[in-house]
């Protein structure tokens, strides 16, 4: 929540509409995800990796960007080496929106 709020400058019905967004879009994502990933379509699942990843990138998690960045590529090459990384974040972000 500090990133947000840092990036609103306070202003809390901008937080509220942006995680608003966020939980709205984000279990859509997840579910597409892994559906792409269960008919192996690595390339329609990275395209979903680097839409999440703008998400990622909105709250703050500077690590699991940069991990997402890296699963995006193998996706790409069909290497599943990052998955349950990722999967670990996608989540925790669950989690962080389904608490507020």
């Amino acid at each position: 929540m500090s990133y947000i709020r840092e990036i609103s400058g306070g202003d809390e019905e901008f937080e509220n509409q942006l995680i608003k967004i966020v939980k709205i879009e984000l279990p859509k994502e997840i579910k597409s995800y892994n559906s792409y990933l269960e008919e192996k379509n690595y390339k329609f699942a990275a395209d979903l990796v680097h839409k999440v990843k703008h998400k990622i990138s909105t709250l703050g998690l500077v690590e699991s960007y940069k991990l997402a960045i890296k699963h995006e590529i193998d996706l790409r090459q069909e290497n599943l080496k990052y998955k349950e990384d990722f999967d670990k974040v996608l989540k925790s972000m669950i989690n962080f929106i389904n608490s507020h």
